[in-house]
This record gives C-alpha cells, structure tokens and sequence, in this order.
C-alpha cells in the first residue's frame, strides 16, 4: 500500500474514532493487545492503529522500536484473525512509525479474539 508522510500528517490531524488508533507505544506494545484492536477495526468497518505517535492531539511522532519483525508480526495477524492486515513501517525524522490497516470483516462475520467480539468504546476496547 505504501503510506506517505502526507497521509500520516493527515491522519495526525484527524480525531481518533472508529476507524483511526494512535498509540505511542515507544518501548513495545503487547501483540494481544494489537489483536484485540485490530479485530475491533475489523469489526467496525475497518481502519488504521498506528504506533510511535502519541494519542493525544496535537500528536507528535515519538517512534516505536515495537514489533522489529513486522513480516512475523503481520503473519501472526493473519493466522489469528483471518484477515489479511498490512502493516507498513514509515521512516520518519522523529522515528520509526507502524501503520497498520485492517479490512472490514467479511458481512455477517465478526472476528472474535479470546471468545469476545471487540470493539471501541471511545478510547478504550469493549468487552473490557
């Protein structure tokens, strides 16, 4: 897909929701965490969590040394969820950022993580 710098200034601006997650995620970021966001994109349409930018506007990108093998990270997502998710690595001056984009689930077919079907509820996943 290959996201530009453009698009993530773009994204920086625009209100988290249920398409669009910033996470700072600096140091790492739990892989079932990713999971659970992920199925929660999925199953609200689709969208985008991206991480080495902070989640509180005005954003700023802070870098992420989160998930080195993004190929095993990816590959990891798509055996757990049966979605194909890209993930994209940006280099930008102020650090490494991570765009994941998940597709909408297919009609009629939520994707579950441990035995829940997520979802966001304002900032937070639901089922907590």
């Amino acid at each position: 897909m290959n996201v530009t710098l453009s698009e993530l200034q773009q994204w920086m601006r625009a209100p988290e929701g249920e398409h669009l997650e910033f996470k700072e995620a600096k140091q790492n970021f739990h892989f079932e965490k990713l999971l659970k966001y992920c199925a929660a994109l999925a199953n609200e349409g689709g969208g985008r969590i991206i991480l080495g930018v902070t989640d509180k506007r005005p954003r700023r990108v802070v870098g992420s040394t989160a998930f080195a093998d993004l190929a095993r990270t990816k590959a990891g997502l798509i055996e757990r969820l049966h979605l194909r998710i890209e993930g994209e690595e940006l280099t930008h001056p102020d650090g490494r950022v991570l765009v994941f984009t998940v597709p909408s689930r297919p009609l009629g077919m939520p994707v579950p993580v441990e035995g829940a079907y997520w979802m966001r509820s304002g900032e937070d996943l639901w089922p907590p």
